[in-house]
């Protein structure tokens, strides 16, 4: 028989025992049902602490609630709760898309948007930001739940502040600086960080399949973006748009006139220096022919190798103007047939 001892080492009856094991069985099945999480009055805590997880210029936290607190990169904090259906990001359309968002509303230079755009942009309706940024009141009437600038420029004279009394504001101090990292950005605001992901993976492989096609057929060749436009001429660098796609994603060196130079002016009398195999010219918005036939007709332009050779080419302004990655994946698309076919 068992026998169970108290402090004092006096045996307990066994009828008593019987009764003990019971309540022992009981109190340990009220232990099993018991939360551990909760205090003496039954109430279940939650760690009100937020997790903070990366971000750009700042923290991103998130609350047990769902909600998420961003800083953007002007140091404002925004909260936003669940996953906005109504976004409003001018210039950011590419990027947008690329997500599968379409927004309440896209940019446009007065009536004219991101052309290569359109098609997927049907029936979105543009607001013009020839003259600044639309008034808070005609954005609202468009009730977006989301705002992103893509630019500080956008933000100012009050405009942040308007905009925000609307629905949460993200800045970006210059989104199209770094298209990838605004793209990895924008997923996190809008709940889309694993197609942003993949986004990039797609994109990480048609560079790395161009940069092999063009290095077999096109090793060493040097290439000039030359950008005519209404109020004059210049060479594009290799650190932004269309040039950072060329030099900096595919491997093509630039033309030595812009080695350390963004944007350069183009004259006919720095024409005789340029050493490009390549020239590929961009009649921007189309206020550029004027320019454009002057500087072509010229005996210094027809003098130039890569004229004589029939390598100059004219590119679409509609995408080696723009920012994103379907612009880039097009920009990719016109290189390698231009240079590796």
């Amino acid at each position: 028989m068992l026998k169970v001892s108290t402090r004092l080492g006096k045996r307990i009856k066994p009828h008593y025992l019987m009764l003990l094991c019971l309540a022992l069985a009981g109190s340990m099945l009220a232990a099993c049902g018991t939360d551990p999480a909760q205090n003496a009055s039954g109430q279940v805590e939650t760690n009100q602490g937020a997790a903070e997880v990366p971000g750009t210029g700042g923290k991103i936290q998130e609350t047990p609630k769902g909600e998420q607190t961003f800083k953007d990169d002007l140091g404002h904090e925004i909260q936003i709760s669940g996953q906005p259906e109504r976004v409003f990001a001018p210039y950011l359309e590419d990027s947008l898309l690329k997500l599968g968002i379409k927004p309440v509303a896209q940019w446009s230079n007065g009536n004219l948007g991101h052309s290569y755009l359109q098609e997927e942009l049907q029936n979105v309706p543009k607001l013009d930001f020839s003259g600044g940024a639309p008034s808070s009141e005609v954005l609202l009437s468009y009730n977006p739940d989301l705002i992103i600038l893509h630019t500080a420029n956008y933000a100012g004279d009050g405009v942040y502040e308007n905009y925000s009394k609307i629905a949460p504001t993200y800045v970006f101090n210059n989104a199209a600086g770094d298209v990838e990292k605004s793209l990895e950005i924008l997923g996190q605001l809008v709940g889309k960080t694993e197609e942003a992901k993949q986004a990039l993976e797609s994109y990480h492989q048609k560079v790395g399949d161009a940069k092999a096609a063009i290095e077999k057929k096109a090793a060493g060749k040097k290439v000039a973006i030359i950008r005519f436009a209404a109020k004059g001429v210049s060479l594009m660098g290799g650190n932004y748009l269309c040039g950072y796609v060329l030099n900096q994603q595919l491997g093509i060196e630039m033309t030595k006139l812009t080695e350390n130079e963004n944007s350069l002016n183009l004259s006919l009398e720095i024409l005789p220096e340029l050493d490009a195999d390549y020239i590929f010219v961009i009649n921007a918005y189309g206020q550029g022919t004027d320019r454009m036939k002057e500087m072509t007709e010229s005996s210094i332009w027809k003098g130039i190798p890569a004229v004589q050779q029939g390598h100059v080419y004219e590119v679409s302004d509609e995408y080696w103007l723009g920012s994103g990655l379907i612009a880039y994946e097009k920009i990719i698309d016109d290189t390698v047939k231009l240079m590796a076919e």
